[in-house]
């Protein structure tokens, strides 16, 4: 195998691909990167078996073939090379000799042949969708996946293809966030998967290399094909993350949203995001929420604690319903606020011992438990 390539674009394909292998692989094979050269590309693969990435970048290829490398030393050492132009060079006993300007390295490396390939897909279920739709979906529930690894379920985010249209869900039970969008799937195209939260992480961060995102997946496993026809860096040519789902059933997530509307105000979401951040300022382990207080045309947030003090904020809201408070964890107020991007959001409360919902214009909806009051 013999390579010439930019060494940005070389950097750059091993840093999308570096996130997957583990500290502690399984396998020794498993620390390294399948690279194959063919034609005018090479292919830069990564699997810890649960999840498994490819991302392809041009190359001047002069002998077509593969070896696979360790990929965080190689990945350290493209970074640092001083020239724009890499030659690899690659020995029938799998030693792979790098060049740049005046530095030369020589790198042990290991055959092909033990390498696990990342499962192709055919069409089992096949949808398209905008990268940037799916990105701002993402980033609008993955904040509500459960970190606790006993409920092994909602370690994910759910992503239900339904008639008529695509919802992402994510819960923790303490809170939920939702969001739907509508687009045609086709009978033989519903069907529901829960994407773990290490591919969530993942398919969030490489979810801007171009224009649409083909998801495939079946009962056990998906993958997310993405082109990069309008990248205008260049620096990738496609990029494919495969994943296992996470296999069992998915909680209805239907019944924890409140069917009737009680007291309904519309906020200014920078404004709120902003309050609520500084009165959680003074909050501690122990005393950690902030409460809401409606009055007519007026909403207060305060917080207090005993290690700090307390904060208090105002608002000024359209407002006739009667006098409420409620008290919320700050971070489930403040996440749904970060990661929306829409100017207004409306705040649904009904009395202090049910949940509060945030939703939007654009079928987005959070539920938040209340914290109990003392």
């Amino acid at each position: 195998m013999k390579f010439k390539t930019n060494r940005d674009h070389f950097a750059n394909g091993l840093s999308q691909v570096l996130n997957v292998v583990g500290s502690k692989a399984t396998m020794p094979i498993l620390s390294n990167v399948l690279i194959e050269a063919e034609k005018d590309q090479l292919s830069l693969t990564t699997t810890n078996l649960d999840l498994g990435i490819r991302c392809k970048i041009k190359a001047e290829v002069k002998e077509s073939g593969s070896v696979t490398l360790p990929v965080k030393r190689l990945a350290s050492i493209v970074r640092e090379l001083p020239n724009s132009d890499v030659s690899v060079d690659a020995s029938p006993n799998h030693q792979v000799k790098l060049s740049s300007g005046g530095s030369t390295f020589r790198i042990m490396g290991m055959a092909k042949d033990e390498f696990p390939p990342l499962p192709e897909f055919g069409d089992e279920k096949a949808h398209t969708l905008q990268q940037d739709e799916l990105a701002a979906m993402l980033k609008s529930v993955a904040y509500a996946q459960s970190q606790d690894e006993t409920r092994y379920t909602l370690n994910g985010v759910y992503f239900n293809f339904k008639e008529g249209s695509l919802s992402l869900v994510a819960t923790d039970g303490r809170r939920l966030a939702l969001i739907s969008k509508e687009m045609v799937v086709p009978a033989a195209g519903t069907g529901a998967i829960i994407l773990p939260a290490k591919t969530v992480s993942e398919l969030a961060r490489i979810l801007d290399k171009g224009d649409k995102v083909k998801i495939n997946f079946n009962d056990r496993r998906c993958a997310f094909q993405i082109g990069t026809d309008k990248d205008s860096s260049g620096l990738v040519d496609s990029v494919y993350l495969y994943s296992k789902v996470v296999e069992g059933s998915y909680p209805n997530y239907q019944q924890v949203i409140p069917k009737e509307t009680h007291q309904r105000i519309k906020l200014e979401r920078e404004l709120l995001l902003q309050c609520v951040h500084r009165a959680a300022l003074v909050c501690s382990e122990k005393s950690n929420s902030v409460r809401i207080k409606l009055t007519s045309n007026l909403l207060e947030i305060t917080a207090q604690s005993p290690d700090f003090g307390e904060a208090h904020e105002s608002m000024a809201i359209g407002y006739s319903g009667p006098d409420l408070q409620v008290a919320f964890n700050p971070a489930f107020v403040i996440d749904p606020l970060r990661a929306l991007t829409k100017d207004e959001v409306f705040l649904e409360l009904k009395d202090e011992v049910s949940p509060g919902v945030f939703k939007t214009l654009d079928n987005f909806i959070c539920v938040i438990m209340p914290m109990r009051q003392s």
